[in-house]
């Protein structure tokens, strides 16, 4: 609470992956007044209180983008951008938050700093607080605050591996060339298991195909895992993908907990695989009961809406 009225927060301008809107309705019932506006709404995730509907041209762009912060600055308490975007040109946009003593956060979500340089990242250090999702992300960004992708896990039921001798293998490649996904066929290749291969389909279809699977592998390249990886965990499957083991490590020192994913690369896969498929039901029921407790620990949104409702009165005003 703030001055005895809630705690106003503008979440903007993007709605990656439906991150954002995920945590501005977790925030709503801390009694925070969130809201998510964006420049455009998403075909995958429309979800915004406002869009501003940005459409072409840099003159009406920024008119429609200056008009969107005039409004917002008397209303709002703490801007918490997403995605390393700003309502406005960053060298602008904080120094006039700076100006109306307005708090602010830059939320990174991952693909917007992997590989990046630390003088393309610099904008982000004007903010009140940088945020990352994993003790992976902070070797692009040091010094930030890790809070994890929080998923709303009330609305995601478990359904265990199925007793069944030939496992469902599913594999959900945004891009096969980042997944990896050429070494998930490979690995598959020989042994007795259907490979499912999920893309090009809406979030409700996908997460229908990972119901049904009795082993996910995730990624082969990133080094921690993304939200489909969390939505399997929280289904109660096992999950296998690469992962740093500096980040492991922090990881489970920062939560008191062991990271039940299977950690792979590209050239033990087959293996780990071959192994899995070899142990049985049993053993993939283990593991993805390991899995759900883990996100119920580490991901549950509701746990995540206390870490920024923490972060925000800690920001300097």
């Amino acid at each position: 609470m703030h001055n005895s009225r809630p705690l106003r927060v503008v979440h903007c301008p993007v709605n990656t992956a439906g991150v954002p809107w995920t945590n501005v309705l977790a925030l709503r019932r801390r009694g925070i007044d969130a809201s998510l506006v964006v420049f455009n709404r998403y075909a995958l995730h429309p979800e915004a209180d406002r869009s501003l509907d940005l459409g072409t041209g840099v003159v009406r762009r920024q008119t429609k983008q200056w008009a969107a912060l005039a409004s917002l600055l008397p209303r709002t308490d703490v801007f918490h951008f997403v995605f390393g975007l700003t309502l406005v040109p960053q060298s602008l946009q904080y120094p006039i938050l700076r100006a109306f003593r307005k708090r602010s956060v830059m939320h990174y979500l991952g693909t917007d700093i992997r590989g990046k340089t630390p003088e393309q990242l610099a904008s982000g250090k004007k903010a009140g607080a940088e945020v990352v999702g994993s003790w992976d992300a902070t070797r692009w960004v040091p010094g930030a605050t890790v809070i994890p992708p929080g998923i709303d896990l009330a609305a995601i039921t478990p359904a265990p591996p199925a007793e069944r001798k030939r496992p469902i293998v599913v594999h959900a490649p945004s891009s096969r060339l980042r997944k990896g996904t050429e070494h998930v066929v490979a690995a598959c290749e020989g042994l007795d298991v259907e490979l499912r291969i999920v893309e090009g389909v809406r979030h409700d279809e996908a997460i229908a195909h990972y119901r049904e699977a009795d082993i996910v592998v995730d990624q082969l390249n990133a080094g921690w895992y993304g939200l489909l990886a969390i939505e399997c965990l929280a289904l109660g499957k096992p999950v296998l993908t690469f992962l740093r083991d500096d980040a492991v490590q922090r990881t489970e020192e920062a939560y008191d907990t062991q990271v039940p994913l299977v950690g792979v690369t590209a050239e033990t896969l087959r293996d780990r695989l071959a192994e899995l498929v070899a142990a049985g039901p049993p053993e993939w029921r283990r593991i993805g009961q390991l899995s759900r407790a883990y996100v119920e620990r580490v991901h549950d949104v509701e746990r995540i809406a206390d870490a920024l409702v923490e972060l925000y009165e800690s920001l300097p005003r």
